[in-house]
């Protein structure tokens, strides 16, 4: 072992970075924390998984809002698409 170690090439962060996952600091409510540690205690899991879960569980049955924008821009790609099914079945006068 060196008596001493060069660091100024380091880099802060995961020696194995994650794959589909980002690091992030919430503020949670203490007893919600809590509750989530005592069941994934129970169930023998991680709480931070069991609260990944939850979430997507949340957002599954949770509708996504639509908003004018959005459902304006629907509504004219869904009209030009009716417009255009029209004029190409018309048959032409000869």
């Amino acid at each position: 072992m060196q008596d001493e170690y060069d660091f100024r090439q380091g880099k802060r962060g995961a020696v194995l970075p994650q794959q589909g996952k980002t690091r992030i600091t919430i503020y949670i409510d203490d007893e919600v924390l809590e509750a989530f540690r005592q069941r994934a205690e129970q169930q023998g899991h991680g709480y931070q998984t069991m609260m990944n879960q939850a979430l997507r569980e949340y957002l599954a049955l949770s509708p996504v809002s639509l908003d004018e924008a959005t459902l304006r821009r629907v509504l004219r790609e869904e009209l030009a698409g009716v417009k255009n099914a029209n004029t190409t079945s018309v048959p032409s006068k000869a």
